[in-house]
């Protein structure tokens, strides 16, 4: 059996102007002072802390950046490229939202900027070996999305298209991927094709059951679509390569459900939470990976509606130190085994 990593936070909801969060050194020592030893690396946008284009060129610069973490006790869980992974693939409806995720010079360029896109994140792939990583966070993007209610009645085949192309554009980057041993976890995630198990499964046979496509487990997603997220672990355990331990919780009324009502994240019945404010049982989450022996990390995704960002960090990191379960080495009635013996297991059976 396996313990898992942790406590690790993902670095993309605190990255700011004001200090300590506007550089890596001094984001590290603040990330350090509240116990965590891992953190996840954002690369997209403009004031990302990692070149990744550079990173899949240079070792020196990857081990430079392992450096600076080092010196606070602190390493990379994974590298996340979730906004180029979104570019993959984009419904032309989303063309200007999405465009914010883009350099400024690919946006209004739709098809230009998938390329890049698609490159970015096969760098995601050098870079990851060059760190010694063996998973990488990313979205799957999607084309189906606006389709996802069936009113109008979609046209027969739309939806088997869709996986179809997403299988195509992702099966390079997945063969790019297992050419530098590296797992891509996709962050099952409404707005992403890739939202629940049921579209999982789905993009899995279009890529073939890649063995690099895999799965990071947020279960804050999962309940606020109501899925059993507790069964999806035993469901897609052996895909489940990442994990952000991030809460959630759902209370639906007479005025809105699982859709919100168009209303802010406040209002909605459904919202994120910091940990242990919501409802999602972690003892359990975290037990059934201990009997799955996922060894990955445990990463803090800070998203709550109410509570300040700096408090959740810093609540959050002894929340997941006291779930980590070290695993034992032995089953609890060993001291009364032995050793295998044939003739006596025949006659207790009375053969």
């Amino acid at each position: 059996m396996k313990t898992l990593k942790g406590p690790g936070i993902f670095l993309a909801q605190f990255i700011g102007a004001e200090p300590p969060f506007d550089k890596l050194e001094t984001m590290a020592k603040w990330v350090a002072s509240m116990g965590y030893v891992g953190v996840q690396m954002p690369t997209g946008g403009a004031d990302s802390f990692f070149d990744l284009a550079r990173a899949a060129e240079s070792q020196t610069y990857c081990d430079e950046v392992a450096g600076v973490l080092a010196e606070h006790g602190l390493v990379i869980t994974e590298l996340s490229t979730h906004l180029q992974g979104q570019l993959v693939a984009v419904h032309p409806a989303y063309d200007e939202l999405f465009d914010g995720f883009a350099p400024l010079e690919l946006r209004g360029k739709p098809a230009e900027r998938q390329a890049w896109a698609v490159e970015q994140v096969k760098a995601g792939a050098v870079a990851s070996r060059r760190l010694g990583l063996k998973a990488h966070a990313t979205f799957s993007g999607a084309l189906a999305w606006p389709y996802f209610y069936p009113w109008p009645q979609r046209p027969a085949g739309l939806v088997e298209e869709a996986f179809a192309e997403l299988g195509r554009r992702w099966r390079p980057i997945l063969d790019a991927f297992e050419e530098q041993g590296v797992d891509v976890c996709y962050e099952i995630h409404p707005g992403e094709d890739l939202h629940d198990g049921a579209t999982f499964e789905r993009f899995l046979d279009e890529v073939g059951g890649h063995k690099r496509a895999n799965i990071l487990y947020d279960p804050s997603h999962l309940i606020l679509q109501q899925l059993d997220y507790l069964g999806y672990i035993d469901r897609y355990h052996e895909r489940i390569r990442a994990f952000h331990v991030k809460d959630a919780e759902f209370r639906p009324d007479a005025r809105s459900g699982v859709y919100g009502g168009y209303q802010g994240w406040v209002e909605r019945p459904g919202r994120f939470r910091s940990l242990g404010d919501g409802q999602v049982d972690f003892r359990a989450i975290f037990s059934k990976m201990a009997q799955y022996d996922y060894d990955g990390w445990a990463v803090l995704e800070w998203e709550c509606a109410l509570k300040h960002p700096e408090d959740g960090a810093r609540e959050g990191a002894q929340f997941i130190r006291d779930h980590i379960i070290r695993v034992t080495e032995h089953a609890f009635d060993d001291f009364v085994g032995s050793a295998p013996d044939a003739g006596r297991n025949r006659r207790l059976l009375g053969l």
